[in-house]
């Protein structure tokens, strides 16, 4: 069993700031605002969170080869 890894460093399209977070492991997570130039992030077309399409590290669920909330 690999090791599932919590943290993951968001990268925002728009202005490219970017931040460590940790990753919810109970919850997919929809919106993130970027704390820099305020746009809403959302999960591109296929991904289940912002995690899995703007960080450096996909979602907990992902990571684990199990379902994610979709």
């Amino acid at each position: 069993m690999s090791l599932v890894i919590l943290s993951s460093v968001l990268t925002c399209p728009a202005c490219a700031h970017q931040k460590a977070e940790q990753m919810p492991t109970d919850a997919c997570q929809w919106f993130y605002e970027c704390e820099q130039c305020h746009v809403l992030l959302r999960p591109k077309p296929g991904d289940c969170c912002v995690f899995c399409s703007y960080g450096s590290v996909k979602c907990p669920p992902i990571q684990a080869r199990r379902p994610c909330c979709g």
